[in-house]
Order: structure tokens, then sequence, then C-alpha cells
């Protein structure tokens, strides 16, 4: 749908009515932290991770924080993940006290390159944390065996890829976590809000313990632990977005279709053999002048957004890390920083939206 004064924004979340009363109902209940309504969501969401334990946390960060906290990851420990990313993949990390270090990506897929992973492992190596980037997953057909190869966990940075699959099997169901986001341009939101799937039953319990001040009877603390519980609120409306998930998925799908039909004067995202693909973003490379694309776009009325312009390891937390930026070899990085941009693909998209944004883009391709 387009905004208020005709332009089609890039991103647009939803806040229904149906969310706005499973609020309401809850702040009438007067249980409003750590209550009913998370444990509801917890047991939910586990459907969609093939029946995982779930735990509810108050952002995605804190669901990649709390599970390299859980698995005992920290100073003198090295974690893979790629550069292009938010960062908040890195962030997790130099926040347990362990070291990122940057692997480059596919060209393709933009998720980390397996082979760049191998390059990468050494001696302090603990952990692989692939991001399925852009709601297409990484390929943990090759990370996997390779991870256990080497004895390394798999943390999954799932962020953007709710419901997406690589064969049968579901993102977040890969690896010893995942860590998904319900951040409000998500596919699905919570306002606010993380989770954490693992098949582990003990790092379960790890978890909810470090959610809540390390204890799961109060006053009974276990171990050292942090306030990063979800509120009964944002598990409410994270309830009722999961329950319209699967269409509004299906909904972003086939608006990516119809953009690819469409598309002439740029090259639509790529998807790997085997790959569900959920299209948080519907991200296209612009190899010509990139901003004069967007201007022309944005004087059409319509938005893109370009995730992400500096690669994580050009970031300013990031240049004291153990190598300089020209130790870092990452030319997909690099490139990809250089020539992506997103347009929108939500689901509230009319047709009439999705041929004026494809006219669009074909047009500022050969202006760029």
């Amino acid at each position: 749908m387009a905004g208020s004064d005709g332009a089609i924004p890039p991103a647009r979340p939803v806040i229904g009515q149906a969310e706005i009363d499973a609020a309401v109902r809850v702040l009438r209940s007067g249980m409003v932290v750590q209550g009913p309504e998370v444990a509801a969501f917890e047991s939910e969401f586990g459907e969609l991770v093939g029946g995982r334990h779930c735990v509810a946390v108050n952002s995605g960060t804190s669901a990649l924080q709390l599970t390299l906290m859980a698995l005992g990851f920290g100073p003198g420990d090295e974690v893979i993940v790629p550069s292009f990313s938010f960062a908040a993949t890195a962030n997790a990390v130099r926040l347990v006290g362990a070291t990122p270090v940057f692997a480059d990506i596919e060209a393709d897929t933009f998720c980390l390159d397996p082979d760049a992973v191998a390059a990468a492992i050494t001696p302090r190596t603990v952990a692989v944390m692939p991001v399925h980037l852009y709601g297409h997953p990484a390929a943990m057909d090759r990370l996997v065996p390779l991870a256990q190869a080497h004895g390394l966990a798999i943390v999954e940075d799932a962020a953007q890829a709710h419901g997406a699959a690589l064969g049968d099997t579901p993102v977040g169901a890969f690896g010893v976590a995942g860590c998904f986001s319900f951040y409000p341009t998500k596919n699905m939101h919570s306002l606010e809000g993380g989770m954490i799937s693992t098949a582990d039953e003990g790092l379960a319990r790890t978890l909810r313990l470090l959610r809540n001040q390390g204890m799961e009877q109060r006053y009974q603390n276990e171990i050292v632990g942090a306030n990063m519980r979800m509120t009964d609120v944002s598990a409410a409306i994270g309830r009722v977005q999961l329950g319209q998930l699967a269409e509004w998925t299906q909904r972003r799908r086939d608006n990516a279709a119809h953009l690819d039909a469409r598309l002439t004067g740029v090259r639509p995202p790529a998807v790997a053999t085997g790959a569900r693909h959920v299209y948080h973003q519907y991200t296209v490379r612009v190899p010509g002048d990139r901003a004069a694309a967007q201007a022309v776009l944005a004087d059409r009325g319509v938005g893109s957004a370009v995730y992400y312009p500096t690669p994580i390891h050009r970031l300013r937390p990031f240049l004291a890390a153990d190598r300089t930026v020209g130790e870092w070899k990452l030319p997909e990085t690099d490139r990809a920083a250089g020539e992506v941009l997103s347009l929108p693909v939500y689901p509230g998209l009319t047709t009439a939206e999705l041929d004026r944004i494809a006219d669009a883009v074909n047009d500022a391709a050969v202006s760029a």
C-alpha cells in the first residue's frame, strides 16, 4: 500500500486491530512480563523450527549474545561471521569478549561462502555464525559438515529469515541454535523481541536462566544472568503475527515472482537450488551509479534502501580488531556493498504498485 503522499515506502510494518486487541488484553490481565503469553509464543514458534525448544528474549541481538554466552564463548575465542550483514551479528561476538573473524560471501546469495569459511578457520575458532541474509538460507548443506569436521558450533543468525528453508529443513534447525528477530520491519514482529531455537534441552534451560538474572525460581539464582526477558505484550503481538506469517510469506514470494518477471534492467535475486527464499528484502544489484538510480526511483515515488552500504569490518568499532582493514580480503563483500539495492516486496503491495516499481526500476537502470 502506498503512503499518504502516493509514494511506495521500502518497508511497511503491520500493526492491525488484532495486534492492538492482543496488547490491550494482556495489559488488562496485569500479567505483562514472562507470563503465559511468552510460554505460548515459544511453543507455537517451535512448530516453525522443526519442533525445537524455543526461548523468547527482548531482541534478536540479545538472542545472539545469550546463545554465545550459554555456549561459554569469550576472550581468546574466534567466531567466523560475514562482514556483509547488520552490525549486530559481529556486535554479539564482541559483547561476550570473543573476536569476530570476517569471511567473504557468495556472489549470488549474499550469504557466507563455505570456502571462505574453511580458509578462515584457526586453532582459536569455536563457531561459525552464518546469516540467512535477506531471507535466503545460507549454504547449510556445506557449512554443517564443514563445522562438524572441525568441531565447531553453528549459531544461525536467522533474524531476517522466518520460515526460510533449505531442502526440508527450516532455518533455525541446522545449528546448535538459531536466532530470530522480531523488529517491526521483519517478516513478522512483536514490536521488539527475539527468539532462540535449539534441540539441546540443557542449552535451552541455560538460556532461560541467562535471560532472567540467572534464576528459574524467584530469588533462587543459579548462575550470573541478565535481564533480557520478553514482555507478554510483545509475545501476544508476536502470536498474532505468527498466525499470519504463512500467508504473508506467500504474498512476499508472489510479489517477488511478479518483479522477477517484469524487471529487465537489473538482475533479480538469485535463489539457490533447494532453497526457500522468504524475501525479507528483494535485493538487486545496480552495477552503475546506484545513487542516480535511487534518485530516479524517488522521483517516481518508489522507495528503496541499501542494506548494507558499509561492511562491518569497515565500521569504526571493528577497525581495532586483530587485523587491519587492508588485511581482510573480502572482494565479494565489498562489491555487494557498492551495488545492492533493496526494493519494496512486502505483503500489502498491489499488482499496480508492483508494476509501478518494476517500470521505475527498469527506467532507473537505464539512467544508472
